[in-house]
C-alpha cells in the first residue's frame, strides 16, 4: 500500500484489489480499521474488506512466540476462502516483501499444509517516501546502501555507519531515536541526517534528524543517513 499515503497506491495495486476474490486486511481489533485498510478506503471506498485481528506484540518484548502464534491463527481463517478457490488479496503497508507481516503469514499458509500460487505487488517503502519530501538523495555513483533495524538499540546502526560511503536507513527505531541521534553525532553524521514518522498519514512529521526533540518516537519511524561526500571528509 506504500506508506500511508492514498495517492502514492500503485495501479497494479488497484488493479488486484478490484479483482479479488476478497480483500484482508491485518488489525490489532476486529473492532477498528488498521492503517493498510484506511489506506486502501481512501483511495478505493467501494472495496469491502475482511479484518484479520493481529497480534502487534513487539519483538522486544517477547513478541516472537505470539506474534507467530497469531499468524498461525489468521492462517487457519484463511484456509477456508482459499481451499475453495478464493483469490485473496492480502494489504499491508510499505512494500510486502520488506519487514511485513505477508511474509510470516505465508510461511504460516505452508506450514498448514496450503500450496497454493503467491504473487506480490512491490509498494513504494517509507523511506522512499522520506527521502522524496525532504529532497534526500540516497545514493549515487558506486555508492550502496543498508537498510537496518533499531529495535534492540544502535548496534545495527554503528554496524552500517563503518563505510563512509554507504547510505543508512533504519526502520523500527523510533524508541531509541535519542540514542541514534547521538551517535550520528558522535560519527560526524547527524548533518543531512533526516527523519520521518507516521510517513503519508494522519499525524505525518518529516525534516532534519537534529531538529527532531530529544524523546523516543512511535514504531513508524525512519531515519535516513546520506553517504558522506568528499566535500565532508570522505576518504
Amino acid at each position: 500500500m506504500g506508506p500511508g499515503d492514498p495517492l502514492l497506491l500503485t495501479r497494479q495495486a488497484m488493479a488486484v484489489l478490484g479483482s479479488a476474490d476478497r480483500v484482508v486486511a491485518p488489525t490489532g481489533s476486529a473492532d477498528e480499521p488498521g492503517r493498510a485498510e484506511s489506506v486502501v478506503l481512501q483511495a478505493m471506498p467501494e472495496i469491502s474488506i475482511t479484518r484479520l485481528p493481529f497480534d502487534m506484540t513487539p519483538d522486544v518484548q517477547g513478541g516472537l512466540l505470539t506474534r507467530a502464534a497469531s499468524h498461525r491463527e489468521v492462517a487457519r481463517k484463511l484456509l477456508p476462502w482459499l481451499s475453495t478457490g478464493e483469490e485473496v488479496a492480502f494489504i499491508t503497508l510499505g512494500d510486502p516483501n520488506i519487514y511485513s507481516t505477508f511474509s510470516a503469514l505465508v510461511l504460516a499458509l505452508r506450514q498448514l499444509g496450503w500450496e497454493g500460487a503467491v504473487e506480490t505487488v512491490p509498494g513504494i517503502t517509507a523511506f522512499q517516501a522520506l527521502a522524496s519530501r525532504t529532497g534526500t538523495v540516497l545514493l549515487d555513483g558506486t555508492e550502496s546502501l543498508s537498510l537496518v533495524t533499531a529495535l534492540d538499540g544502535t548496534t545495527h546502526v554503528e554496524e552500517a555507519l563503518r563505510e563512509p560511503d554507504r547510505a543508512v536507513v533504519v526502520y523500527k527505531g523510533g524508541k531509541h531515536l535519542p540514542e541514534i541521534a547521538a551517535l550520528l553525532s558522535s560519527v560526524g553524521r547527524l548533518e543531512g541526517a533526516v527523519f520521518g514518522e507516521h510517513i503519508g498519514l494522519e499525524g505525518e512529521w518529516t525534516g532534519p534528524l537534529a531538529e527532531v526533540p530529544e524523546h523516543s518516537a512511535s514504531y513508524l519511524a525512519t531515519v535516513i543517513v546520506p553517504p558522506l561526500t568528499d566535500s565532508e571528509g570522505q576518504a
